[in-house]
């Protein structure tokens, strides 16, 4: 090993130690705030209490991942929302994570090929760093849309059940806001992301926001093609007074048949999906089986009458 391989795995050692000893003395509880926050009856939760932890630590490289335009016009904010994440130390964990893996992970790969020993040099080593590099940027992003996608594959298929309990709301005399806020509490437990989003709706208008606004929040806060739909749907059968339950009604029925169409698409690909694995795992392994007594029986009986035959 090289003089300036010894010093560049001390420069990594030294920069993790420093960053473990930075994460332990921001992470330490403050006893005094603990004390206030007890007091006062408003101790935020535990997942909230380590991300403003990390955002802490991660705040003074955060600013390198961040978008030019800043995050509050970035489409980062609405993905964030659509995630259910309102967090307002988010961000800044987000993008110090990530930060942290585009410069952590090259350096972990040169230091295990280091002491692994891989004759790696030239382009080959500047590939591997480079792979790492993307790597680290990248799986922030990636981890981000699989929550976004399954808070609103939730969302989808829990929501013609909710527009169907709003339905005998309105339909046994609620108002629209009153239906809204029983629906939520109902669904909180089969689908708590819809319910928020519901009670969010119903504190807006508490709040003295405009009804089609709050709605049309709701749409953009979810991103989901269906509540865009029913939100247009309201908005419509208020403007022009046509009945809402049976409005609410159609609609029910058309996400229901749209959720049976997806279930039937997903299906339909099954076959698709399990071609490959048939073809490279599994009939290899079943000619093997059907074709290698064969095989071998040819093997004894021919090659004595090859061999005697020479």
């Amino acid at each position: 090993m090289s003089l300036m391989q010894i010093g560049f795995l001390a420069a990594v050692f030294v920069v993790v130690a420093a960053f473990v000893m930075g994460l332990a003395t921001a992470l330490k509880p403050a006893p005094a705030r603990q004390r206030l926050q007890a007091l006062a009856g408003d101790a935020p939760a535990p997942a909230g209490r380590w991300l403003e932890k990390l955002a802490r630590v991660t705040r003074p490289i955060s600013h390198l991942a961040a978008p030019e335009e800043g995050f509050e016009h970035s489409n980062v904010k609405l993905r964030f929302a659509n995630a259910g994440i309102r967090n307002p130390s988010a961000p800044t964990a987000f993008f110090g994570i990530k930060t942290l893996l585009t410069l952590g992970l090259p350096l972990a790969a040169f230091a295990a090929f280091t002491l692994s020993g891989a004759a790696l040099k030239g382009n080959k080593l500047l590939f591997v760093l480079l792979v790492a590099a993307a790597i680290g940027y990248y799986l922030p992003n990636y981890v981000l849309g699989k929550k976004v996608e399954r808070r609103q594959r939730e969302i989808f298929e829990n929501f013609p059940d909710a527009l169907d309990l709003m339905t005998i709301c309105v339909e046994a005399g609620l108002g629209t806001e009153a239906a809204m806020v029983r629906v939520a509490e109902d669904m909180q437990f089969k689908s708590p992301a819809l319910a928020d989003e519901m009670r969010l709706v119903n504190l807006e208008l508490r709040a003295g926001g405009d009804r089609e606004r709050a709605l049309r929040n709701l749409s953009i806060r979810t991103g989901v093609e269906e509540v865009d739909g029913f939100v247009s749907m309201i908005n419509q059968a208020e403007r022009f007074g046509t009945s809402i339950a049976a409005s609410l009604r159609i609609q029910s029925d058309l996400l229901r048949t749209r959720r049976r169409q997806k279930a039937e698409e997903a299906a339909a690909k099954i076959a698709l999906k399990l071609l490959f694995p048939l073809i490279f795992c599994i009939f290899p392994s079943l000619m093997v089986v059907l074709m290698g007594p064969a095989m071998i029986q040819v093997y004894r009986v021919l090659l004595p009458t090859l061999g005697g035959g020479r």
